[in-house]
């Protein structure tokens, strides 16, 4: 029976304090269904087996841990306010002759209790939805399943481990807390407020300063590259600013407020405000951390659900046709030895074969081209440096690819008529802008830049690449290369490429592309082993240096039909992954701003009892409420709309990385995730607004 004495104190203690335990439990529960469900499909065979399944499985690992940290830290933040109502109540034990040991098999048994609920409800709704959500991720693969009801082990295994740790961490920390602090500071607890804070502008100032030093970094940045090296240097400064803001800003405001006597000398403001100002440091901090979920959901979700919408967007600028064919030279004199033209022929024949002879090549993309890489130094293009490392990191930024292409294989692919003089030469750049008006390359001959053309039909490789891209449009293919032949880069290979990119759609199914892409490969090893086969009776017929000769021609063909699954499994992994951790930071969001209200709701209880006692009637209560709400709960969900209006750009820098230009998606899908998420936080405060409301109401306990 004494064995037992104190599970009951705990199991009394969380039905007593069932307004603040059922949140935290449920939020734990969901917590662990979705590791348990991330879990579950990482080393599902369903999803393994369907093609871009292994992509999709390899992102969910990485989803796994940040499941696991988030966790951690918004349970840590969560149980503080458990801890805070719940000293009171152990400072009570305590001086009934209770000691620290005794407490603290109290905490152990709610903790106990606490996690076996938790994980025991969460791996039962894991269990549940798992195969729903293996479905969904089929689906997104376009894939087929079928429903059959099974158990994660190892998912199991590895969500009850980790759990139990974050449990076990959380139940340590409560014990350090309790064992440092006496009886009489325990039941003083909940009562201890803030002395009056001071409007600290110099703080204030500061992180205005940073905010705006993030936003202009945002919307300056003009190269992808950058805009991904400098993205998370961003994010940190606006965290650290939106802290100080609210913290600093906050009281700042209370203090503005309360020194407008028209404003704050009513009914409806005096006690919001004045009850605001003891806490504004801890209700800072709050509304500080909502701003910041807030925001990493509407960033994460409109950028995932963009990605996944504009899959097949992507998948046109990766492959620009639905057969792709990319061949290499080992020189210019390769290039034009024949082998374009019988490549041709070849392709056009297994199109014929496959067709039954009614099926044709539409769109045919067809140019030459020679390329290099370089980085943009001292107004110029290098396309050398003797320290291999300070190109890839440092000048990484300053990158270029280049692709010098014949005047009049522009003309014939866009229909125009352009005419360039001696030194002339037209441009098209992607990712961004070039804004000199000459090209000089290696201290040569600047290269005039007649005209920057609007668009060009691209040849894949620039969306496969995170480094910008210019076309060069040349009159001469070879003169405009001579100067770079011979050149080596660091590492012994030769800095041209010289290349040819030929393409074409076809009107038919998936199937049948594939097939036709499997005749073509086939038509190129065959030319490249002639090829091959010529250049070997060449070498042994003249003087060599006694080094292995390259082949003189290389290409490799791609259908756009076979890489769509590998397309699909990594959009649709991060779509997956974006809604599941945008639904786990709604879930912190949601919890905070209901502890919020009602630990708040507690402290000002007695503050409103005072007031209803010499006269404030339901109505003035209402009003003063809602005029809390109005000051400062709103203030998260406009400050995470400023934020993301402002971090827009550099969203749509990063998405470049990926092959997506749709800027009027992007836009759409942002704006419709904001004003769905405001809706909802609206409905949230709603409702938590009730919950304080009731507290601090002498009427609604009567009712």
């Amino acid at each position: 029976m004494k064995s037992m004495f104190y599970p009951k104190l705990a199991w009394m203690g969380i039905r007593k304090n069932s307004r603040l335990y059922i949140p935290y439990i449920l939020a734990s529960m969901g917590m662990v269904m979705m590791y348990y469900i991330v879990a579950f499909l990482n080393t599902s065979s369903a999803l393994q087996s369907v093609p871009g399944g292994d992509v999709m499985q390899s992102m969910l690992g990485f989803g796994m841990y940040v499941i696991v940290a988030f966790s951690l830290l918004f349970l840590f933040y969560t149980n503080s306010f458990l801890n805070r109502r719940r000293k009171k109540e152990f400072g009570l034990y305590n001086i009934l002759g209770m000691g620290k040991w005794n407490l603290a098999k109290i905490l152990v048994s709610e903790s106990v209790m606490s996690a076996v609920i938790s994980m025991g409800g969460g791996l039962l709704a894991g269990v549940t939805f798992s195969k729903f959500a293996e479905l969904g991720m089929v689906n997104l693969l376009m894939g087929e399943a079928k429903f059959s009801f099974s158990l994660g082990a190892e998912a199991i295994l590895e969500t009850l481990k980790w759990f139990s740790i974050i449990f076990l961490v959380i139940l340590l920390q409560t014990l350090w807390q309790i064992r440092g602090e006496s009886a009489m500071e325990l039941l003083r607890s909940e009562n201890a407020g803030e002395k009056p804070p001071k409007a600290n502008w110099l703080l204030a100032l500061t992180g205005l300063v940073i905010l705006a030093a993030a936003y202009y970094l945002a919307v300056s940045i003009e190269n992808p590259i950058e805009a991904l090296l400098w993205f998370f240097v961003a994010v940190i400064m606006v965290i650290v600013a939106t802290y100080l803001l609210f913290i600093a800003g906050s009281v700042t405001i209370c203090r503005i407020l309360q020194k407008n006597k028209s404003y704050y000398y009513k009914t409806r403001h005096f006690v919001s405000i004045s009850s605001m100002i003891y806490r504004m440091k801890r209700n800072g901090a709050g509304l500080a951390s909502i701003c910041i979920l807030c925001t990493m959901v509407l960033v994460m979700l409109s950028g995932t659900v963009c990605l996944y919408a504009g899959t097949e967007d992507s998948l046109r600028n990766r492959y620009p046709r639905n057969i792709m064919i990319d061949a290499s030279f080992r020189s210019m004199e390769a290039m034009e030895s024949g082998v374009m033209d019988r490549v041709r022929e070849a392709a056009g024949q297994a199109v014929s074969a496959e067709g039954d002879g009614t099926l044709i090549t539409e769109n045919v993309l067809d140019y030459p081209l020679v390329d290099f890489s370089c980085i943009m130094a001292e107004g110029q293009f290098r396309t050398h440096d003797e320290n291999a490392f300070a190109f890839q990191m440092s000048d990484y930024a300053d990158a270029w690819q280049i692709f010098l292409v014949p005047l009049e294989d522009y003309n014939r692919m866009m229909d125009q008529k352009e005419a360039l003089a001696p030194g002339e030469v037209l441009i098209y750049t992607t990712k961004r802008d070039y804004e000199k008006d000459t090209i000089t390359v290696n201290d040569g001959e600047a290269m005039r830049i007649k005209k920057v053309v609007p668009e060009f039909v691209q040849n894949g490789v620039d969306a496969g690449q995170i480094i910008p891209s210019m076309f060069i449009f040349v009159p001469d293919l070879a003169e405009a290369a001579r100067p770079l032949e011979g050149l080596m880069n660091e590492w012994g290979n030769p800095i041209l490429g010289f290349h040819w990119n030929y393409g074409f759609d076809l009107d038919c199914g998936d199937e049948m592309q594939m097939r036709i892409q499997g005749r073509v490969q086939a038509a190129l090893e065959h030319e490249m082993m002639r090829m091959k086969a010529d250049q070997d009776v060449l070498d042994s017929t003249e003087e060599t240096s006694g080094e292995e000769e390259t082949s003189p021609f290389l290409a490799y063909s791609r259908c756009a039909a076979e890489e769509r699954t590998t397309f699909y499994g990594l959009y649709g992994s991060l779509f997956f992954l974006g809604i599941l951790l945008g639904v786990v930071f709604v879930f912190a969001a949601v919890l905070i701003i209901y502890y919020k209200q009602i630990s708040e709701g507690y402290e000002d209880q007695a503050r409103f009892e005072i007031m209803q006692k010499v006269g404030m009637t339901e109505t003035d209560i209402r009003r003063s409420v809602n005029s809390q709400v109005l000051t400062v709960f709103f203030l998260p969900l406009i400050m995470a709309g400023l934020h993301l209006a402002f971090a827009f750009p550099m969203v749509h820098k990063l998405l470049l990385l990926f092959s997506l230009t749709n800027l009027k998606l992007l836009l759409i899908v942002t704006v419709c995730c904001y004003l769905v998420f405001a809706v909802f936080y609206m409905m949230v405060y709603r409702i938590t607004s009730r919950g304080y409301y009731h507290i601090v109401s002498m009427w609604a306990e009567k009712k």
